[in-house]
């Protein structure tokens, strides 16, 4: 007797693991990569930028490192409709997000009114209250302008706020204006009505910081990179300026280097 139940026994706990296995392997993916739960990450490109400005990046992050995953693609039209590309899966949050205008010529304000449609929308869409955010060249400028002009007001925070190759203070090469002729670049202009507009907000307390220059990029030359100290508080900010002459704007989103800085920024301590 004694015999038969201990087999029973052992019958009934193979039963429940089979049980439970398939009940595993049924889950949706979101339950089996909630590696990470901390704020999703948004990229958004510089003047000129395409979806290869942080394509390739976000390629390494996802499958060289395995930092997460890139969850979104969000393509803004000329007219400021949003498309969104869903890439998650059925994987738990939307690591990376990436933002493209389609304009990727428009003023400060036209640009960052369509970023922060966007951001609106994965708020209302995908409860998503707080975000990182990443901008290169431009793109970092409209991160800021985010962040200062809209982040809380009704949209999404921002916790973190990483700057590469971003002119702070304009671009300094007058050969540069006479190439480009464009909304935007009235507003990279030193001392353009944008950047004045955009000093006059104050920047959030608990917002942190990190900006990313080199002294290879002949664009975004060091001391307009810096110039982010106007605005952003001393204890909030982290600056970096790589002394690299052979690291100019454009490679700035391909090293490997900046790549390891940004994920020491936010994610390290965050238990990714």
């Amino acid at each position: 007797m004694y015999f038969i139940k201990k087999h029973k026994v052992k019958i009934t706990m193979v039963l429940v693991l089979i049980v439970g296995y398939i009940t595993y392997i049924s889950m949706p993916n979101k339950a089996k990569s909630e590696h990470y739960t901390g704020d999703p990450t948004v990229f958004i490109h510089g003047y000129k930028g395409t979806k290869n400005s942080f394509g390739y990046m976000l390629d390494r992050f996802e499958h060289e490192y395995g930092w997460g995953n890139k969850g979104f693609i969000y393509y803004v039209t000329k007219e400021g409709r949003i498309r969104d590309y869903n890439l998650n899966k059925g994987r738990y949050a939307p690591t990376f997000i990436q933002i493209i205008l389609e304009d990727n010529r428009a003023s400060f304000a036209d640009s960052a009114e369509w970023i922060s449609a966007v951001l609106l929308q994965m708020k209302e869409k995908y409860k998503v209250d707080s975000v990182n955010i990443v901008g290169h060249s431009m793109g970092g400028i409209l991160a800021l302008k985010y962040t200062m002009e809209y982040a809380g007001n009704g949209y999404p925070e921002v916790n973190k706020l990483v700057s590469i190759g971003s002119p702070f203070d304009g671009i300094y090469s007058e050969a540069y204006f006479q190439i480009h002729k464009d909304a935007a670049a009235e507003d990279l202009k030193p001392d353009s009505l944008a950047f004045q507009l955009l000093r006059e907000s104050s920047f959030p307390e608990g917002v942190q910081a990190l900006n990313i220059g080199s002294t290879g990029d002949a664009v975004a030359l060091p001391e307009s990179v810096q110039a982010l100290r106007m605005t952003v508080p001393s204890d909030q900010l982290q600056e970096i300026i790589i002394e690299d002459h052979t690291l100019g704007h454009s490679a700035l989103h391909e090293s490997m280097e900046v790549d390891k800085m940004i994920y020491s920024f936010l994610w390290q301590d965050e238990g990714q």
